[in-house]
This record gives C-alpha cells, structure tokens and sequence, in this order.
C-alpha cells in the first residue's frame, strides 16, 4: 500500500474528557502539555516475535507449498520478508530477495557491495548469493532456483514482489510457470499467533491511551493537522511512533477526509481514526463524538444506529462463516433505518471491516462476496458508516480477533456519543 489512507487523510487535510464535550467547554490551545506530559511509554513489557516462531512459519508455508504444488517462493523486500525471516529491509531499484523453496533452507540475492550489512541483519539462513553492480541478479536468482533442483514446475511471487524483479526472474527461468504466491503467504499470515495477538492487544492499548489525550485536547479552531501532530507527540511520549487523523463538521461524513479547510467549532462531530504499531503489528480505531456542545437529536439518533449496526456485525462473526456475514448484518441495520440500499449515500459506502495485522489492511474483508470461512486468529476490523454528505458521518471502528468460542474485542466499543471510551 503506497500511499495509505491515514497518510492521504494527513496530506489532505488519561485525563478527564468531560470538559470537551460534556460540559460544553472546550480546552484551551496550548493547555494541554501537562496532559501529554503525564504519558509514559507502555512497551516495556512487549515481547517481540522469536526466532523460532519464524522458523515455525516457514516450516507452515513449506507445507502449504507441497499441498498447492508450489517448489518456491520470491519474497521482495517489504513485509511478508519480515513476517518469515524476521529481517527489514529498504526498497530500492537494487533487487534484495529472499527465496524459500519447499524442501531447504532460505537463501538470499542482494548486491555485493550490501552483503555484509545483510549478513548483520540475517536472522533464519545463511546463504547470500551476490551481484556486481554490472551484473544481473535476476541471473543469480535463476541459478538458486536451478540449484534447489527447480528446473520445471511451479514458484510462487509474494504480491508486493515489483514487476521488474518478477518479470527479470522470469526471463531467465521462462521454463517455470510463476504464480500467486498468496495460497501460502496469506493463508501463514491471515491465521495470527498469541504472540502477534498480543502484540495487537498493546497496539490497540497505546492506541486507547492516545486518543484519552487527544480527545481531550481539542479545542475551538484546531485544525486536523493540530490535531494530527499532538497525536504524534502522545504516541511518541507512549513509546510508539502512530499518529490519528481526525474531520470535523460537514467533512466527517467524508470516509477519508476531505480537502476542504477545517477549524474546529462547537457542534461539530469529530471523527478520528487511525493507530500504531508495536513490533510491526497494527491497531486501528475510530470513534466519534460531538464537540463542546449538547449532540442534537440527529447526532444522537445517528450515533446511535451505527453502534447498533457495528454490534450487530460482531455478533455475526461466528467461527465457520462467511466473513461477508459480518458486512450483510451490520448494513441490514442500516438499511432497515432507511439508508442506502447497497453503497448507496446517505448509508455506509464501504465495506464494513478489513483483514489487520502487519498491515494496517490484510486479507480477510467483511466485505459481500468473501465466503472465507472465519478461523480462530484471524483480526479484522468492525466499522460500518453512516454517511450523509452536507451533514456530518459516523464511524466506530474497534478489531476484533476470532477465537476457538468466536470474537473478541482489542478495544472495548464505545459505549455512549459523549463517552468515546469505556473507562
């Protein structure tokens, strides 16, 4: 994802929260540093991904490759490279790959004049076949393939591998069929581990913790951008670099924002989203409220029908069924408010959830048409929309993760328009 929705969002645009929006006052500009000041880093309990959990994975997709008929996978670099061998590394026009047969040990393609820097970073394997800057890696990476003893058959390309790099493999092995590499590396990466579950669980707690913060700190005339570069200073302050975007008024029934200027005023609804990430794994939430004066009638009543309509669809989530129930449920409560019908504005425009993990959007859509049967491990997001334009849009997001006994929440709903949070 190269430009992702909260870096559009930006480009375009614990304390009390009662004094935001119950009271109707609202924070000073600059009143709230003692508030920031209070936040302290919360990883010092993380525990990050162990080498032999990697390991494990790879023994996974080894297996899933012999039951697709797959001999070997190219990752490039990015972040399935990361999820198998635990090692990141910087695009650029200089092939890095990393290539996982289904019988022995991963081997690496890198330029010469890089090795030793690979070699610091290496963590599962040993091998690093180099190229001169005159040289083709693409050559280099045929001949690792030869020399598993793949000389026909199948590989597999990991999505994020750049058309040039799959495309210069391919001329020089035009005897191999190349293939989705997705049948082993989405179904590894789809399925989530305690490990990577508890690392979202301290994404989404750091992320709750931003948004107390923040929340509380908005004030008359802020702007999104305001509101953006406090958030960066709370997640940094939490121990995390994270940031949230937040629409104001008539820009929140926007999914994404809009690039109209935004001061906040009393009245507004306020609609922020977005998260962190700790050791590589994502939160996302959203949550709504009214600024610095009573919610009308309307806001209330609106709020109100997308709660019901984000519960709805989390009841849904049950283990076996189609993740487009989860959407089907959460839109027939809007629908049968008389929104819509199907994407249609004033209602939800867009799916109702998406696949979470290392990505902040993996697979796993709630979306109509995925029959995939939901599996314990499996995260996603619940976060239906009623949007209206020329008024205002509602969105509460929360994740939730599949269990052997069904759903359960990272973060806790929100449970009222002037409570975005539940303590």
């Amino acid at each position: 994802m190269s430009l992702k929705r909260r870096e559009f969002i930006r480009l375009s645009a614990g304390t009390s929260l009662g004094g935001v929006f119950l009271s109707g006052m609202s924070a000073r500009p600059g009143a709230g540093s003692a508030a920031l000041d209070e936040l302290q880093s919360m990883t010092g309990d993380v525990v990050p991904i162990s080498v032999e959990e990697r390991k494990s994975r790879i023994q996974k997709a080894q297996r899933l490759m012999g039951e697709n008929k797959i001999q070997a996978i190219v990752l490039d670099s990015g972040t399935s490279m990361v999820y198998f061998t635990g090692m990141s590394w910087g695009s650029s026009e200089r092939p890095m790959v990393a290539i996982i047969p289904a019988q022995g040990e991963v081997k690496y393609v890198c330029p010469a004049f890089e090795a030793e820097r690979l070699r610091e970073l290496i963590k599962i394997g040993t091998e690093v076949r180099v190229w001169e800057e005159h040289e083709s890696p693409y050559t280099v990476a045929a001949g690792i393939l030869k020399d598993y003893g793949i000389r026909t058959g199948t590989v597999g390309v990991e999505e994020r591998v750049r058309f040039f790099i799959y495309d210069g493999i391919r001329k020089e092995a035009p005897q191999l069929n190349f293939v989705s590499a997705d049948p082993v590396t989405a179904a590894c990466r789809m399925i989530k581990s305690p490990a990577e579950i508890a690392l979202m669980q301290k994404a989404n707690d750091i992320t709750v913790a931003a948004y107390k913060a923040c929340i509380a700190l908005l004030h008359e005339g802020m702007t999104p951008a305001d509101f953006s570069s406090t958030a960066e200073n709370a997640f940094s302050r939490l121990g995390v670099r994270g940031g949230l975007s937040a629409n104001f008024g008539l820009a929140s029934a926007f999914p994404h924002g809009s690039i109209q200027t935004q001061h906040l005023k009393a009245g507004d609804v306020v609609l922020m989203d977005d998260g962190c990430k700790v050791q590589g794994y994502c939160s996302d939430i959203s949550r709504c409220i009214v600024f610095g004066a009573e919610p009308t009638k309307r806001q209330r009543e609106i709020w109100e029908l997308e709660k019901r309509a984000q519960a709805a669809g989390f009841a849904a989530a049950k283990i076996g069924a189609p993740c487009e129930n989860v959407d089907a449920a959460a839109r027939k409560v809007i629908t049968d408010a008389g929104f819509g019908p199907g994407y249609k504005i004033p209602g939800l425009p867009h799916r109702t959830g998406h696949g979470i993990g290392m990505d902040i959007h993996e697979w796993g859509n709630m979306v109509m048409g995925n029959k995939t049967p939901l599996q314990p491990g499996m995260c996603f997001s619940v976060e239906p929309m009623v949007a209206i334009y020329g008024e205002f849009g509602m969105r509460l997001e929360d994740c939730a993760y599949m269990t052997e006994n069904g759903p359960r929440w990272f973060s806790e709903p929100s449970p009222a328009i002037d409570r975005p949070f539940a303590s």
